[in-house]
């Protein structure tokens, strides 16, 4: 390893596994300051659906003064925490705007004298981060996702794989989002999404005045069994459901947040909607959530795993030493 390249844990795994625990025991240990990654904690008011960390109560209370607000860092357990409420769940927030302000979190991280962390479960935005992905600048067409926002996902997918056969092989086929970016995408330009490209990070490294050869990059991925995962699933959807998940899905409605944007949040807030709409019972929602987020966890595996540099660990002393013999070398 080379000594001017940065060092940079990444701590991912499916939805319910326990990430941001070990996330936090580890920048505990070894000086580190976290960022989420996660494309729903970005915006504000999404807490309880989106499993976003409880800030430090010291802490919590300037959040919501204007005076503060441009000095404060999200912090849990002491660790601050960094792409969490940054933007208005009224707005859509692109993965590019995310990388911008991943990096220059990692920036800041560096330039203190810690260890960047970066924990979540959206695959796809640790790789635009981690390995540089260049993102398609095309700009926003808003009367073209406009009439897109009118069809349905399956209709959606079918479009895409009309347009991009390519594309829609490896897109998430129930993401309404990343959807009608594509098909935006190929209807802008009369091409297809163009093959993904990568660049050198530009993060700590340029910031430093070097040249920006890469990261050094530990990735550790929290494994549970099937069997495991559906119980921690089905008991963090019983324990949000009691915490008032529904009230926070009827707060951002009273907000001004549309039903169609609440749906396109996919998850807790498309069936929580859906049963406040009277489309669903509380049971049927219960029972189609748990289904979905299974399905969705097992997504998330079938991404990670042709990751082969993912080090799959089972409990926090495995991840220790990892993160021990990473920092050494």
């Amino acid at each position: 390893m080379k000594k001017n390249q940065v060092k940079l844990i990444v701590v991912l795994g499916p939805t319910s596994s326990g990430k941001s625990s070990l996330a936090v025991e580890l920048a505990k240990k070894f000086n580190g300051e976290i960022i989420s990654v996660d494309s729903r904690q970005v915006y504000k008011g999404m807490d309880i659906g989106t499993g976003k960390i409880t800030p430090d109560t010291k802490n919590y209370s300037n959040f919501s003064t204007g005076q503060a607000k441009k000095k404060y860092i999200f912090t849990h357990k002491g660790i601050p925490h960094y792409c969490i409420d940054v933007a208005s769940p009224k707005r859509q927030f692109t993965v590019a705007q995310y990388k911008k302000k991943a990096l220059k979190a990692i920036n800041k991280i560096y330039k203190k004298g810690k260890i960047p962390i970066l924990c979540g479960g959206t695959g796809f935005y640790i790789q635009t981060v981690v390995e540089g992905l260049i993102i398609p600048r095309v700009k926003p067409d808003w009367k073209l996702r406009g009439e897109l926002e009118k069809k349905d996902t399956e209709e959606l997918f079918k479009e895409l794989k009309r347009f991009d056969p390519r594309r829609a092989k490896n897109i998430d086929a129930k993401n309404r989002r990343r959807l009608i970016r594509a098909l935006e995408i190929v209807i802008k330009t009369g091409q297809p999404v163009p093959p993904l490209k990568f660049s050198a990070p530009g993060g700590p490294a340029c910031l430093a005045g070097r040249r920006a050869s890469g990261w050094d990059v530990l990735y550790v991925g929290v494994k549970k069994s099937d069997r495991e995962l559906k119980s921690l699933i089905k008991e963090r959807l019983m324990r949000r459901l009691s915490q008032g998940m529904i009230q926070e899905v009827k707060k951002l409605r009273k907000s001004g947040i549309s039903w169609k944007r609440l749906d396109d949040f996919g998850l807790e807030y498309r069936y929580i909607a859906r049963h406040l709409q009277g489309q669903l019972s509380r049971d049927e929602m219960v029972e189609r959530l748990q289904k979905e987020i299974e399905h969705y966890a097992k997504r998330q595996m079938t991404w990670f795993k042709r990751d082969k540099r993912i080090h799959w660990i089972r409990n926090y002393k495995k991840s220790e030493q990892l993160a021990k013999r990473f920092l050494r070398r």
